[in-house]
């Protein structure tokens, strides 16, 4: 493999365009679009549609599905999202790429973390400026520079930019397994780890939800008519962290005890909150039996159990696909003078979504950065070219047939 003159030509067009990658990303962070900020979101999705356009193939706004949420009073509610954007250039070609990305981040529209500031050492802080507004930058780049290139007809490609990611996917998760099951390779763009190196085998997971339902009395004249919620799922939490332990590569977090009322009042509803990590499908199974067990064993008397959730995102291990998926990314990276390296993650993105559904991909490819999900987040200015010239070139090698897009699915498929 090397840097042909057509690639060159490619890589020069991304290079030619930094101020613009970078200004574009930042203008985009300084909109708020918090998961729940409809509005922000709508205005996100405003400015990537105007994007869209430059490239000139098929734009959709596509409906996503409503998702249920239990709230602290332990109601269920149906909640809706924001559409997804699709972005379809030569559906028909032999080799298709998928790239997904999200327009949402983690910060509320109250958030006191608005804008992009320069920190001294030269990096720019700002929310969603890494995870992922500069990788949605990135992306778009790399795939404005590939339609110069020579062969890429051979290449059909579409991105999906889809609004819940940072909840789950919850109501994009049929887009991404109909796109993951019809393409040959993905390319997600989360931001690569803070040393620059890659994701590799990530750890499924899973959310769920216990709602722990009781009988409300006066704690002085009728405490024994009672039965107490919030005692119940005090007794369940800590039936759910005795998990932790007892197989490898599997964590359970109980996040909040919602619930309860005034100090003279026995409680009659509760809320246990709780994620699971899995290392691989047996894992995930017995973690998913175990929780179930738990959710019908009554802690006392007078308690009803009501269980919402469950596995979100299937493990993504290295298996034969991946693997030669990276050794071909990391090769494209050293024509560049980039080094590539990957090491497992416990962190959860779409890379499992599409790799569930059939797809090898690669799904940090996003710029270089850290401290995401606080007001810390930062990235690195030079990553930006850096990592769009990367995806450029692998799309350029995917196009000559170096990476042999259409085996790499092949033995993809082998293993599911």
């Amino acid at each position: 493999m090397r840097i042909l003159p057509h690639d060159q030509t490619v890589l020069d067009h991304v290079a030619a365009r930094e101020p613009a990658i970078v200004e574009r990303a930042i203008s985009w962070s300084n909109v708020n679009s918090g998961s729940r900020n409809a509005a922000g979101l709508a205005r996100m999705l405003d400015l990537l549609e105007a994007e869209a356009r430059r490239f000139g193939g098929e734009i959709a706004r596509l409906p996503t599905r409503a998702s249920s949420s239990v709230g602290d009073d332990g109601a269920v509610r149906s909640e809706a999202h924001a559409d997804a954007l699709k972005i379809s250039v030569r559906p028909d070609a032999p080799v298709q790429v998928i790239l997904t990305g999200h327009y949402d981040t983690v910060f509320p529209a109250n958030s006191a973390f608005q804008t992009v500031v320069t920190r001294a050492d030269g990096a720019l802080n700002g929310p969603g400026i890494a995870d992922m507004k500069g990788g949605v930058s990135v992306m778009l780049a790399a795939l404005e520079a590939f339609e110069t290139h020579p062969d890429k007809a051979r290449v059909g490609w579409t991105v999906l930019l889809s609004p819940d990611e940072e909840i789950g996917s919850p109501a994009s998760a049929p887009l991404l397994a109909e796109l993951g099951a019809r393409g040959h390779v993905g390319m997600t763009y989360e931001p690569a780890m803070p040393d620059g190196s890659l994701a590799g085998a990530r750890k499924g997971s899973g959310n769920y939800h216990l709602i722990v339902t009781g009988k409300a009395a006066h704690a002085g004249r009728a405490f024994d008519e009672g039965a107490n919620a919030v005692a119940g799922a005090a007794i369940l939490a800590a039936r759910l962290h005795a998990l932790n332990g007892r197989r490898e590569g599997v964590t359970v977090n109980v996040a909040k005890i919602a619930g309860g009322g005034p100090l003279n009042v026995v409680a009659d509803n509760a809320v246990v909150r709780f994620n699971v990590r899995v290392p691989d499908k047996a894992a995930s199974d017995w973690i998913e039996a175990a929780v179930r067990e738990i959710a019908v064993d009554i802690p006392f008397p007078g308690l009803t159990l009501d269980l919402h959730g469950g596995m979100t995102r299937a493990p993504k291990p290295m298996d034969a696909s991946q693997t030669a998926l990276f050794e071909a990314v990391r090769d494209a990276g050293a024509l560049l003078g980039q080094s590539i390296a990957w090491k497992p993650s416990g962190g959860v993105c779409e890379g499992n979504n599409l790799h569930a559904a059939g797809l090898p991909n690669i799904d940090t490819l996003g710029v270089l950065g850290g401290d995401i999900h606080s007001d810390q987040e930062f990235a690195w200015p030079a990553s930006f070219v850096e990592r769009a010239q990367l995806s450029a070139l692998i799309l350029c090698k995917i196009a000559s047939g170096e990476i042999d897009a259409l085996k790499l699915k092949s033995l993809r498929l082998e293993t599911m």
